[in-house]
């Protein structure tokens, strides 16, 4: 079965590979090509690449920065040639969202390969535009079908920044071997509370030598130097590369704010809005939507947790482990309400995956569950306290719900891991086994592994980070840089999940056979 998947997943490959190649021939062609200026400096120009995400059986969204007032252009088609144009659609991009620009693609075909053109017009009507630039995503499949997509998080931390002497962030490029049909961004896409410094000592005498900028040179604290980190990032050619053929589900975590934050207790001297929303955390967040290819939500603006609906096979469930906790640090002496997800959004996570039909449920957490941390959930051995109250409250859900074939995937620690929970070495026991997967960096410092609780009962089946004679915050360049591996084959329906590192060797792969569904009768008239 294996032998067959990567078969398949070969011939796309050798297929999608010539794209780059073709990038620049398909520059001139079709109804985007517009006359040039005589100056390349004088037309709109496309500043930090493309990307694509939040792609759906037929919708995706499209995201693309002009280095000015402009109007983005965008087509797409099924066909690499761009001899039939299925979609178009345009966007202005304005000095109030720092030239960023987005479009939502709509009514496109299922399960298919879609290429897309972008291109910047003056706004002033002359006609003018810039050159174009090319890039693909594939939709979801409408029948069942194999998927294969990838998951990892942490970029740029710890001031490990852009050395193009030692090959950029190289794990994109690496990601993009692996020809996924999309990547779940765990979160930590910045660190907008780590500078980045011209140069850093690595052992044996060698130096790291970061490319630097103004705005992320210091802590972030306004809207520019915010933005300014995701633009850094966008210096790196693997990064774009992989943006510009790989569509992003994309969460958060706490960096792209500041170290462990919460909605209440994280402040610069700016302080709070009258409704009490922190300011520094309306900047972080609204240069997040705006650097990232998010789907709007209207009826809340800025939420990031939502539901993706990968075909029959596959439902994404992107949860916010930040926006709605509590303020306080996870300690055991602290007997005031806790919580991770919040009311709110615990119930919609119950609600969605009663509804959801897909044969595996994802649920991508920005942090883990069993790993013993006073920023996350787990506190020590013993029966569920303060934030693991919700967890267990959902797990104990979904076992009596009567749903089948759940699986975690997560960031944040910097090295990688699976867990395994059974309630069998568990104390609090109302729950059915599940694996948890622990992933990242994917260019940042690399820690040792954590300690594991035994509330829920998780069990390290593998795991591997930096050792205590290598030291903690271990370079990107010593290797221990990593990302997983999502297979699920179409016929069986069988999930291989495979944790992988910089230099794409397999470390450790486990097959999940799916479970048939024990949803009673009365839940599945609930949500039919």
């Amino acid at each position: 079965m294996a032998i067959a998947i990567r078969a398949k997943q070969s011939l796309t490959r050798r297929h999608l590979l010539v794209r780059s190649a073709s990038t620049v021939a398909l520059a001139g062609l079709g109804g985007l090509a517009r006359p040039y200026l005589s100056r390349a400096a004088d037309r709109p120009r496309i500043a930090c690449g493309l990307a694509s995400g939040d792609v759906s059986t037929d919708s995706a969204v499209v995201w693309a920065r002009a280095d000015r007032p402009a109007r983005m252009q965008v087509e797409c088609s099924t066909l690499e040639s761009f001899r039939t144009i299925i979609r178009v659609a345009s966007s202005d991009a304005l000095p109030d969202r720092d030239f960023t620009s987005k479009v939502l693609l709509e009514g496109l075909p299922p399960g298919q390969d879609i290429f897309y053109r972008v291109r910047f017009e003056d706004t002033a009507g002359s006609g003018i535009s810039g050159e174009t630039q090319v890039g693909h995503f594939r939709t979801a499949p409408a029948q069942q079908a194999s998927v294969s997509f990838v998951w990892s998080g942490d970029t740029a931390g710890q001031g490990w920044g852009i050395d193009p002497a030692r090959g950029g962030m190289r794990t994109y490029r690496t990601m993009l071997e692996n020809r996924p049909d999309f990547f779940i961004h765990s979160g930590d896409h910045i660190y907008a509370d780590c500078p980045i410094p011209a140069e850093l000592k690595l052992p044996y005498g060698e130096t790291w030598r970061n490319i630097v900028t103004e705005e992320k040179s210091v802590v972030a604290h306004s809207l520019a130097q915010f933005r300014g980190n995701y633009k850094y990032n966008l210096l790196d050619d693997n990064l774009r590369a992989f943006n510009a053929q790989v569509p992003m589900l994309a969460q958060w975590d706490d960096h792209e704010v500041t170290n462990d934050w919460s909605p209440i207790g994280t402040a610069d001297e700016t302080g709070y809005a009258e409704d009490g929303t922190s300011r520094l955390v309306q900047r972080a967040c609204r240069a997040f939507h705006e650097f990232m290819p998010i789907r709007a939500i209207p009826q809340e603006a800025g939420r990031v947790y939502r539901k993706i609906e990968y075909g029959p096979l596959l439902d994404v469930f992107l949860i916010d482990m930040r926006s709605y906790r509590d303020s306080t640090w996870n300690k055991r002496d602290d007997r005031g309400d806790t919580f991770i997800l919040g009311p709110v959004q615990l119930a919609w996570l119950k609600r969605q995956l009663a509804a959801s039909r897909a044969t595996w449920k994802v649920i991508a957490a920005d942090l883990p569950i069993g790993l013993i941390s006073e920023d996350a959930i787990a506190l020590g051995d013993g029966p569920p306290e303060r934030r693991e109250h919700e967890i267990a409250d959902l797990l104990s859900f979904m076992k009596h719900a009567g749903l089948s074939n759940t699986v975690w995937l997560t960031a944040d620690m910097h090295y990688t891991a699976a867990h395994h929970y059974d309630p069998n070495r568990a104390v609090f026991q109302d729950f059915e086994p599940f694996w948890e997967f622990v992933s990242g960096p994917l260019h940042a410092g690399t820690w040792g592994p954590g300690e594991l609780d035994n509330t829920f009962g998780p069990e390290a089946k593998f795991q591997k980070g930096c050792s205590a004679e290598q030291g903690e915050n271990l370079a990107p360049c010593f290797g221990l840089q990593f990302f997983g591996r999502v297979d699920i084959e179409g016929q069986s329906e069988v999930m291989t999940v495979t944790l992988k590192d910089v230099d794409n060797r397999d470390l450790w792969s486990v097959d999940i056979e799916p479970r048939p569904d024990a949803r009673p009768a009365r839940i599945l008239a609930q949500h039919s």
